[in-house]
């Protein structure tokens, strides 16, 4: 087991993560300076079918829970579930010293992490993420659900008191699962350091049989990167827009598809070449690219899901991006890797970049 601390300036809480981490959950949650009156669990459908029961039996006796399903994935995090959400947690009388557990992936952690900040202005939450995509979303206290006409458009900065990254759930992951995933690692590496991004290079040549060791060591470092940025700057005044690194252009994809078919971390990956083009292009990046196209092409990644819609589809969504000024989109570019930057690019230059996601496949 390896405890890592997450520090900001409002908040500090613990991670977790390892093999049989689950069982410490009990003694978290009863030892609570204030206890806990009602415990409701968020879960993600797929996953309480699987692991409901180990998360039943890690629950303590003394406190009683409720459990709500959601759909798994971004069908999650829509306007309608999070009413249903509200309704249950009303009808099941949780007051202010009931806390929240989200059992899922990072959909389902922005969703209940969402519900556990507006649910009578805010009660406890825990995150046990299920996912290696939640590596990212469930350290930083970013909340969310989208709107139709954008990605995570209604949220707020909430942090949970823990989170608990039992790593035995991810032995369970489909390989969508673990491709969308092992995308966000990626993204860590090429933000913050050449040796992590080598390292994974190096040992990541097929996503059917990851060795534990590596991938554990991987999320490890991929939330480390994480919480030196969120702890400079938690409300994404300035650097932690870097975490967005490939998902101005991603996002639209998501949102383009009804946030079905492509999972976030693919789209995150064609949003990082689209990224890394502007980058070697506009910010002075010395970095070769088909090299990096070819490597996660063999990986399993492709970009396929661009060429399904037009660039004037594409810049539009852009243009609403949360970096977006005026309605020009910003983007997170590198100048070398581990130096990442903001910067606005012309409409031609994007669909220069975008007429290379589509000719890479």
């Amino acid at each position: 087991m390896d405890l890592l601390q997450i520090e900001t300036e409002t908040k500090h809480y613990p991670v977790y993560i390892g093999s049989g981490i689950i069982g410490k959950l009990k003694d978290f949650l009863t030892s609570q300076a204030k206890p806990i009156s009602h415990i409701m669990v968020i879960a993600d459908e797929k996953v309480y079918e699987l692991h409901g029961d180990t998360l039943k039996n890690s629950l303590p006796s003394s406190i009683d829970y409720s459990v709500f399903t959601v759909p798994s994935g971004e069908e999650a995090k829509t306007l309608k579930v999070y009413d249903d959400c509200m309704t249950f947690a009303i009808d099941k009388g949780l007051d202010r010293q009931s806390c929240i557990l989200a059992f899922g992936g990072g959909a389902c952690g922005d969703l209940a992490g969402f519900v556990a900040a507006t649910y009578m202005r805010g009660v406890r939450f825990v995150g046990l993420p299920t996912t290696i995509l939640a590596h990212d979303s469930s350290v930083g206290g970013k909340v969310a659900v989208n709107h139709r006409l954008g990605k995570n458009m209604i949220g707020q900065f909430y942090h949970p008191e823990a989170v608990f990254y039992e790593t035995e759930f991810l032995r369970s992951l489909p390989l969508k699962e673990i491709r969308s995933g092992m995308a966000e690692v990626i993204k860590h590496s090429l933000i913050s350091d050449e040796a992590f991004y080598k390292m994974l290079k190096a040992n990541l040549k097929t996503l059917t049989s990851i060795d534990q060791t590596f991938l554990i060591n991987s999320l490890k470092q991929g939330i480390a990167v994480k919480a030196e940025i969120v702890g400079q700057d938690e409300r994404e005044k300035g650097i932690r827009a870097y975490l967005n690194f490939g998902h101005t252009y991603g996002h639209s994809l998501e949102n383009l598809e009804g946030y079905k078919g492509i999972s976030h971390g693919e789209a995150v990956m064609t949003g990082m070449i689209f990224a890394l083009f502007l980058s070697v292009k506009h910010a002075g990046l010395r970095f070769d690219l088909s090299e990096f196209t070819s490597w996660v092409k063999q990986v399993g990644y492709t970009s396929e899901a661009a060429a399904k819609h037009s660039f004037d589809e594409i810049y539009e969504v852009m243009t609403r991006d949360k970096k977006a000024e005026n309605k020009i989109p910003q983007f997170v570019l590198l100048s070398e890797i581990g130096k990442p930057l903001l910067k606005r690019i012309n409409k031609e230059d994007l669909k220069e970049a975008h007429d290379y996601v589509l000719a890479v496949g």
